[in-house]
């Protein structure tokens, strides 16, 4: 497999002779305005650039959407990509909004989804701790799986818990990408993983290859890539968790 970080938790994930686009991102820097009661006000998002051409970006198979947030599913996203490609989402609400763009082919994530000859699994995912969830809203991460393959776990938008340990015990992925910049608003603490978050992750499966991406790509973000190195250089598990740039593929 290929896996390569676009930008935020927008993935090319390249899977069993399969290409698909994961939470597709694709706005031009700064075409939003930041999410509110958050840092960086004075910053509109995305906070970077895309690290390709959108017609490179969208060149895929498949498109998985873990949820609508409009840093994981965007306008541009809706405009650009073709409404005949395969969509697959987390839930019913979440497929009619995405049918209700435009695209024919939508299809919710279960247990035992396939596209083709690779299986992907819906997983749970809390997108923060405590009250925040009911602002958060419902989102998931998936599993891919193929006999010619490692297995795959794109966590998605999801503070380290007891579902993400059972996901790691029963399908033991070799490779996980997780969303690790910390992002918060203002009250309610962490959305996604922080620094300790990852850390779980690595003692859950220290065996597994560990890939951190959503990192400062959008006005709320409050894990850098260096602080992050940095932590885990103190930890010792340099080797066992990546930290990409924008653009940066790994092949396993």
């Amino acid at each position: 497999m290929k896996v390569t970080l676009i930008r935020n938790a927008t993935l090319v994930v390249e899977y069993a002779g399969k290409k698909f686009l994961v939470d597709p991102f694709l706005g031009d820097r700064g075409a939003y305005p930041p999410f509110p009661n958050s840092l960086r006000q004075d910053q509109n998002n995305p906070l970077v650039s895309l690290p390709a051409s959108l017609d490179n970006i969208i060149n895929v198979d498949a498109v998985i959407v873990t949820h609508l947030h409009l840093d994981h599913f965007d306008q541009k996203a809706k405009e650009v990509l073709p409404k005949g490609i395969p969509m697959f989402v987390q839930n019913e609400k979440d497929a009619k909004e995405v049918r209700n763009a435009g695209f024919q082919h939508v299809e919710i994530l279960g247990d035992n989804s396939r596209f083709e000859d690779i299986r992907l699994i819906k997983t749970e995912g809390e997108h923060g701790r405590g009250e925040i969830l009911t602002l958060a809203g419902s989102v998931c991460g998936v599993i891919f799986k193929n006999p010619e393959e490692k297995t795959l776990y794109v966590a998605g938008d999801t503070v380290w818990h007891d579902a993400v340990r059972e996901v790691l015990e029963t399908h033991k992925p070799e490779i996980i990408v997780v969303n690790g910049g910390d992002n918060q608003f203002l009250q309610g603490g962490s959305l996604v993983m922080g620094k300790e978050d990852i850390h779980h992750v690595y003692q859950a499966a220290p065996s597994s290859i560990i890939i951190s991406v959503h990192m400062e790509a959008v006005n709320h973000w409050t894990l850098s890539r260096a602080e992050l190195k940095g932590f885990l250089a103190e930890k010792g598990i340099s080797s066992h968790v990546f930290v990409p740039n924008d653009g940066e593929s790994y092949a396993f």
